[in-house]
């Protein structure tokens, strides 16, 4: 029908026209090409640079894997808020208290009732299985020094998160969430669980940053902690921040400390695609030709329709805007910060693989293991989690109306 109008739109235009001849046509000069308009967004993407995401990670694991209720969890906090600092993205903090039941304070459990089984969570998956567990052995990392840096053992008490904001130049009151997980667990340097998702975070909030960039809405770089036993750092950001939304501090100013949330998405464990174990459980060293950024949502969630159409919006970002591995969207999103705002605004989750099927089917093996150091991960890895970042920059980029201010 298209190709019609446009034909008759064409003849009616030539009416009473002269048309050339061939040879006229060949004398005359070629038209000028059309030049794409500037993608502002796409520009942006450009920035985000391979060996500068795997610098990023490398300087997480100087800390070994995080964990929640110790120094090194504690120095790692104030490394990624020096990090924020230098990118020109002003900080500040979530503190909370966390207090273990039993079984999460000795590594049996994730403290976190309601989330669901996460070998069950995805639906049914076809195929050999492999264990998957938490590592609580440290004899079981052969690094000295790595194990050295994890010696010191979980205390309960008083807990902090650091998040920073790009605040919006038009509607500084609307805000999305754009998250990562900086605690880890299982005696090795966390640097897929959850350096990967860190990383991508801290990278986007240094491309936001720039002088030179504005955005129409808001973002907040969130670097949750307490992940691993529950997203108590998530919850209590609900908790501190939930009454707060799109109030004006002082009134009148237009300012906004916490405004209204737009969205959720949480980034975690974003490198190891290497497909389903084999029959002796063991997974090939070598990324699958499949690979893919896989992007949920949570069907039984209250905001499942919205949170779907977010979805989607990655998917698109991810086919204009990453340069490697495609994007799939699934319905069963679980186990991550995202988990606690499923019911209150729309909240996706980017990731290396479906979270409730493959992941507990034993498709990563260093998942809370000793393994996940950084030495484990090949270009290809890490560059399945650039393509995150890409995918989530170009996503965010466009929803929160981002441009390139003129020098």
């Amino acid at each position: 029908m298209r190709r019609i109008v446009f034909l008759v739109a064409i003849c009616g235009l030539m009416t009473g026209l002269v048309i050339p001849t061939l040879a006229q046509r060949a004398a005359e000069p070629a038209p000028p090409a059309a030049s794409e308009p500037d993608d502002p967004v796409k520009t942006l993407v450009g920035r985000l640079e391979l060996e500068t995401y795997k610098a990023t990670v490398k300087g997480l694991t100087q800390f070994g894997d995080r964990r929640q209720g110790t120094d090194r969890n504690r120095m790692a906090v104030d490394w990624i808020e020096a990090q924020l600092k230098s990118y020109g993205c002003p900080t500040d903090r979530i503190k909370y208290e966390y207090q273990p039941n039993p079984a999460t304070a000795s590594g049996r459990g994730r403290g976190n009732a309601g989330r669901g089984n996460l070998a069950q969570g995805g639906g049914r998956l076809k195929g050999v299985r492999a264990r998957t567990g938490v590592n609580t052995d440290p004899m079981a990392q052969p690094d000295e020094a790595i194990r050295a840096i994890n010696m010191q053992p979980t205390t309960p008490g008083p807990r902090e998160m650091v998040y920073c904001t790009k605040v919006g130049a038009t509607h500084p009151e609307e805000m999305y969430i754009v998250g990562g997980h900086m605690d880890g667990q299982g005696w090795g340097q966390a640097a897929n669980d959850d350096g990967s998702g860190t990383a991508l975070v801290m990278e986007l909030a240094h491309v936001f940053s720039s002088p030179d960039v504005e955005t129409e809405r808001t973002i907040r770089f969130a670097l949750w902690n307490n992940e691993e036993t529950g997203s108590q750092a998530a919850r209590a950001y609900i908790a501190q921040r939930g009454p707060m939304q799109g109030k004006e501090d002082p009134p009148g100013s237009g300012k906004y400390p916490e405004p209204k949330w737009l969205g959720m998405i949480q980034h975690d464990m974003m490198m190891f695609d290497h497909g389903m174990p084999r029959e002796d459980g063991t997974v090939s060293k070598e990324q699958r030709p499949e690979a893919d950024v896989n992007i949920e949502f949570q069907v039984s969630s209250k905001m499942a329709a919205e949170s779907q159409k977010l979805a989607w919006v990655f998917q698109v970002a991810n086919e204009k805007y990453a340069t490697d591995y495609p994007a799939v969207v699934g319905s069963h999103m679980t186990n991550t910060d995202s988990g606690p705002f499923i019911d209150l605004i729309p909240a996706i989750s980017l990731r290396e693989n479906e979270r409730g099927t493959q992941i507990g089917a034993g498709w990563d093996p260093q998942w809370h293991q000793p393994t996940d150091v950084f030495t484990t991960y090949s270009d290809k890895d890490f560059r399945l989690g650039l393509n995150g970042a890409q995918t989530t920059l170009g996503a965010v980029g466009t929803l929160t109306g981002a441009t390139i201010k003129n020098p």
